[in-house]
């Protein structure tokens, strides 16, 4: 929507709260260990096809939640979104075999000094109803001004600055490797070109080509479930992040990971540059 007096971008606040009409997935199994791979997963539940890894839960909603955002948010504002936080709440592993139906909606938006944050929250479901996993996308329009809070936003995860006086829980290094986005496109369905073509990105202002947000958090979910979930996947029930610089291709990540309250575990990734990559990391294991 644009104000005809000022031509200015406004959101249509009149589609907040609206579900999608819902959307079908079939888990395949080549796919899911295709998936595990892109990612540098060898856990052998994943491996061998007997669960997809949890990150994968992205790929069933990959499509059907970019229509909704841009039922609210004006297109002419697609240049200028960056993708900010994810927060997966996994009630049931996926498994290969799984019909899948997802739906998805703009529950709110908030405007700040450098952009606006729009809060897209998604939900699968097995096709007999059962719930899956729950999430929240949230979306950064930069150089946006929406001018207020609206509705409900993403569930909050922040770091818990009285963890940095210990020591971390576990110390994980992981490489991204120099063909990664290009294995991770294919494997998720995501082709954005800031992955995969070096002078778009350049021109899009980044470094070159960047490793896509979600393999990184993919890489912070092996990193949790083999530091605080024994190496099994199915006990983790919550996994949030918060994207904070890009990673480059070749570079390392190291996550560090505090033990919190109850089961929960805060963490952060830098890169091998120093940059924080991911803040406000927050995995929650179940026994």
């Amino acid at each position: 929507m644009t104000d005809a007096q000022s031509n200015e971008p406004r959101m249509n606040t009149g589609n907040l709260g609206v579900w999608s009409d819902p959307f079908d997935f079939k888990v395949e199994r080549e796919r899911t260990i295709a998936y595990a791979a892109a990612t540098n997963d060898g856990n052998s539940r994943y491996t061998s096809g007997e669960l997809a890894p949890p990150v994968f839960a992205i790929v069933p909603v990959f499509e059907g939640m970019i229509g909704p955002l841009f039922t609210v948010v004006p297109d002419s504002l697609i240049p200028f979104v960056v993708h900010g936080e994810q927060d997966m709440v996994f009630h049931r592993p996926i498994t290969p075999g799984m019909a899948l139906v997802s739906r998805a909606k703009v529950t709110g938006f908030a405007s700040k000094r450098s952009g606006t944050t729009v809060s897209v929250r998604l939900e699968t479901r097995t096709d007999g109803g059962d719930l899956v996993n729950e999430q929240w996308m949230v979306s950064f329009f930069r150089g946006f001004q929406a001018g207020e809070t609206v509705g409900e936003l993403a569930p909050a995860h922040a770091f818990p600055e009285e963890l940095r006086d210990a020591a971390p829980f576990a110390e994980v290094v992981q490489h991204v490797d120099d063909d990664q986005t290009f294995r991770y496109a294919e494997a998720s369905g995501d082709p954005m070109p800031i992955h995969l073509d070096e002078e778009f990105a350049r021109s899009a202002g980044l470094p070159g080509i960047i490793a896509h947000g979600l393999c990184t958090m993919a890489f912070t979910s092996r990193a949790v479930i083999e530091s605080a979930a024994a190496g099994d996947p199915a006990r983790l029930k919550r996994l949030a992040v918060r994207f904070s610089k890009p990673v480059l291709p070749g570079q390392d990540v190291t996550t560090r990971i505090w033990r919190a309250s109850g089961g929960a575990y805060a963490f952060e990734t830098t890169s091998s540059s120093g940059d924080v990559v991911i803040k406000d990391g927050l995995a929650e294991i179940g026994d």
